[in-house]
């Protein structure tokens, strides 16, 4: 396969000045009277007579065009469906509003169609696709909300995008799915892309703003989502071509309407047979598009396009929101400079004096080649920068830029022809005045940076004039990666750093006209601002609605860094789970709290051999208390490994346990031979759950002492919160631990229905050291790898896959010596013991570390 545009070149609107297109008009009027064979389509009048018809809807509707242009829709449409499809006419308020319904019995014959319909012109247009069983027990949103939150939690610009590539393959189904970003001047290049591994990789290329016009890139914004499940199928006419007052009808935002076939010969010289594009919009611009690219014909039901789109939405604003944070990160940085800049010069210190200080501060933000300041005809430089007279002849062109804003270019010479003179040392520049009239600046400059780009093909030879369509634009036919050497520029200016500059420039006007009453304003506007962040976290506080909510919000409140968070709230969820896994093994009765305090220390510690000493009775907890003290002694052991005794070697730690006269449980635990203990100068959400949960959940007691020789904590829980059954243990417990899993190797495969599981399953098997993963959803898509002769180093299946097991595949891999691990949230029960070969049970939810030690018992048998 060839390199080609992502959306696969011009449309048939495309126009070019030395070729006569004067049937344009005519011949896009042709494309557009097309219908894509999934579907078929009714235009019909405002007194609902049918005046269109696609010859698909013999196929579809069981008539014939012939028999069903001219006459009412009543003759077509049982009457209940008319009923519905009016009903949702209410909902098209506004130009380009679309009314779906989905799963709707059409016909009232018991076939299932989903439904569009629109308002164009005078006429509604009614599309219907035949619903096929692959919607069937499907939750394509729950999955579309899954991946939005993935992709909220990554960290990084680069992340989210190539996350949302990952995400949509799997969504789709398509072979190949890639994220497109346009620049300002309308090329496009390749930011994101997710691939089968035999696949030429299309990552980085670059695409002239020509392969897509502006007609197409309208429409784009109008129609969001626009699919071709075969390239090679015949489209259906619309008959007639026009009404009887001779007006045809617009398709634009027709969900079935065919393509240019200059478009599906771009496709076929590109050897895609199945593509889908789906626009991304940013405050109402064209600010990329998810191009999808298949091997074969792919067909995707208008209801998991339905919820591709919704993808498509959400991922937009995921990316405002991620570059409003970006914003606000630069909003910092301006106000440090501008506090740095108003402390020095608002004491009457000349802006000329302070240049080099001003300078270094400018330079920690913003890198350049070159500074200079010009002010009152003084002019002063730091670095590569033009002369004095240099400078002169270039003010005299910038001062024929606007005033109000930073001017800048990574190309000087093209706008500034005397900049030749001076190339050696600057050929970009960033321009800010710093005052009205006449104009001083202050400004950066960069050195040439030689480059190569590359296209995806000759940008200045994007298509050709003709072609077997006539005297008609035709599209390339060569997309073998064309590399250009870029020379005379500098690097561009990046848009955080233009921000910057012209936060600085109004930093500095406001120097020059009234420094302290401005910085009052924004001491007020600060503190308003951080008054109503105060309101909104305590409104938040206030409304916490669960416990794992709650462990959130709280952990988030310790203010750890983010893997510092992440394991805190790890470990704080996997206590619970482990709780609620012992509690579920013994039919939610009483459980012992020695079993709890030897699975936490086991689940945490790796030298814990003889260092845990436990001694008096045995308590049974009953299930309202098992949780809070699941959380307690979490946070009791993380606390001691991290901070006190088991921290080191020489560290000790007694639990003692004993009942009162009126069956009150008392627990001591005590820290010995550890490092010297302070108490800490602020309280977290650990130490609020040591010290809280007992008192506040069981009305029992809890004091913690941080004495010099090692923290000491008293429990008493209330007796109506123990079961009867206690019994007299040693006064030590072996709490040996197993040694950890070397890093993995080689290749796995993950066979787990749930999409986003797969994902995170992933993660974890990368971070464990394994080189490449396969994932596969179902049973049959297992088989199918496992009979391509694909070998496998390790297998984590998914014990239920919806209304099939993972047993046939569990056994064609045990027969092949490779080990597994069953993942499940039901437990280990005896259907798992009968149906599978042996293999470790996960239990749901797991983590790394839970993964780990899965993974040794299933190397180590």
């Amino acid at each position: 396969m060839t390199n080609g545009h992502p959306m696969g070149g011009a449309s048939a609107a495309a126009t070019q000045t030395d070729v006569d297109l004067t049937n344009c008009d005519r011949e896009a009027i042709h494309l557009l009277g097309n219908v894509q064979p999934y579907g078929c389509l009714l235009a019909v009048s405002s007194d609902w007579l049918i005046q269109h018809a696609s010859r698909n809807i013999s196929d579809f509707l069981g008539w014939k065009v012939e028999d069903a242009v001219g006459h009412p829709l009543s003759d077509v449409l049982p009457q209940a469906s008319l009923g519905r499809l009016r009903a949702k006419l209410s909902s098209l308020r506004h130009e380009d509003a679309t009314a779906r319904i989905i799963d709707f019995d059409l016909m009232a014959d018991g076939r299932r169609f989903d439904v569009s319909l629109h308002q164009s012109g005078r006429s509604l247009l009614i599309e219907a696709e035949l619903k096929t069983d692959e919607g069937l027990d499907r939750d394509d949103l729950g999955s579309v909300q899954a991946l939005i939150r993935r992709i909220a939690n990554r960290p990084s610009f680069e992340d989210k995008l190539d996350q949302a590539a990952r995400g949509l393959k799997m969504l789709s189904g398509f072979d190949r799915v890639m994220v497109y970003r346009f620049d300002d001047e309308g090329a496009g290049e390749v930011v994101a892309e997710a691939r089968q591994r035999d696949m030429e990789p299309f990552l980085g290329l670059r695409y002239p703003a020509s392969d897509i016009p502006k007609q197409a890139r309208a429409l784009y914004l109008r129609n969001l989502l626009r699919l071709i499940a075969d390239v090679d199928a015949e489209p259906s006419p619309i008959l007639p071509p026009a009404d009887p007052n001779g007006v045809v009808p617009d398709l634009s935002m027709a969900v079935t309407r065919a393509v240019s076939p200059i478009h599906l010969e771009y496709l076929r010289n590109m050897g895609v047979q199945a593509s889908m594009s789906v626009s991304i919009v940013r405050e109402g611009k064209l600010w990329g598009l998810l191009a999808c690219h298949h091997n074969s014909p792919r067909y995707i039901d208008f209801e998991k396009r339905t919820a591709i789109e919704l993808f498509a939405q959400l991922f937009a604003y995921e990316l405002a929101q991620h570059e409003s944070n970006a914003e606000r990160e630069e909003l910092a940085r301006a106000q440090s400079l501008h506090d740095k800049v108003v402390s020095r010069v608002s004491d009457g210190e000349n802006l000329v004096d302070v240049f080099d200080d001003f300078a270094e501060q400018i330079e920690q933000h913003i890198s350049y080649d070159g500074i200079a300041i010009y002010s009152d005809g003084v002019y002063r430089a730091i670095g590569r920068a033009p002369t004095h007279d240099e400078f002169v002849g270039l003010a005299r062109f910038l001062n024929t830029a606007p005033t109000s804003r930073v001017f800048q270019t990574h190309d000087l010479a093209a706008a500034y022809p005397g900049a030749a003179h001076f190339a050696d040392r600057a050929v970009g520049i960033m321009a800010l005045p710093i005052s009205r009239t006449p104009r001083d600046y202050i400004a950066l400059f960069r050195g040439e940076v030689a480059k190569q780009v590359t296209w995806a093909g000759n940008p200045e030879k994007p298509v050709e004039a003709t072609g077997p369509n006539g005297l008609r634009l035709t599209p390339r036919k060569s997309f073998e990666a064309w590399r250009q050497k870029v020379t005379g520029q500098s690097a561009p200016w990046a848009t955080a750093e233009l921000r910057l500059a012209e936060h600085l420039r109004l930093t500095l006007l406001e120097v020059v006209l009234k420094v302290t009453d401005q910085a009052n304003l924004e001491a007020k506007r600060s503190r308003e601002q951080q008054d109503l962040l105060i309101a909104e976290l305590n409104h938040r506080v206030r409304n916490i609605l669960n416990l794992i909510r709650g462990l959130v919000s709280q952990t988030r409140a310790d203010g750890d860094q983010l893997d510092g968070y992440v394991a805190n709230l790890n470990g704080r969820i996997q206590a619970l789970a482990r709780a609620h896994d012992q509690l579920t093994r013994r039919d939610w009765s009483a459980v012992s709290l020695r079993e709890l305090l030897d699975v936490e220390v086991r689940a945490f510690l790796t030298d814990a051999t003889d260092r845990v000493v436990i001694s008096g009775v045995t308590p049974f907890l009953s299930p309202q208390a098992y949780s809070a003290a699941a959380l307690v002694f979490h946070e009791l052991v993380t606390n001691s490994a991290k901070y006190g005794a088991l921290s080191d070697d020489r560290g000790r730690v007694h639990v003692d346990m004993s009942r009162d006269r009126d069956g009150t449980l008392a627990i001591s635990w005590k820290e010995t031979g550890g490092p010297a203990v302070r108490a800490p100068t602020r309280r977290g959400f650990g130490s609020a759950i040591i010290e809280r949960s007992i008192p506040h959940e069981l009305s029992g007691t809890a004091r913690v002492d941080f004495k010099v020789t090692g923290l000491q904590a008293h429990f008493t829980i209330p007796a109506r919160f123990i079961g009867p059954e206690t019994e007299e243990v040693p006064p030590a417990a072996d709490l040996s631990v197993v040694d950890e899993v070397q890093n993995l190797s080689g290749r796995a495969l993950v066979v787990e229905d749930s999409m986003i599981i797969a994902m995170d399953a992933t993660d974890m098997l990368q971070e464990l050291g394994c080189d490449e993963v396969d994932v596969a959803g179902s049973t049959a898509e297992a088989m199918t790898l496992l009979d391509a002769g694909t070998t496998y180093d390790f297998a984590l299946l998914d014990v239920n896959l919806g209304s099939d097991t993972s047993a046939s595949v569990a056994q064609v891999l045990a027969e092949r010596g490779v080990p597994i691990v069953l993942a499940t949230g039901y437990g280990e029960t005896e259907a798992i013991k009968e149906s599978f070969p042996p293999a470790p049970v996960l239990q749901k939810p797991y983590s790394s570390d839970t993964l780990r030690s899965a993974i040794r018992s299933s190397v180590t048998g």
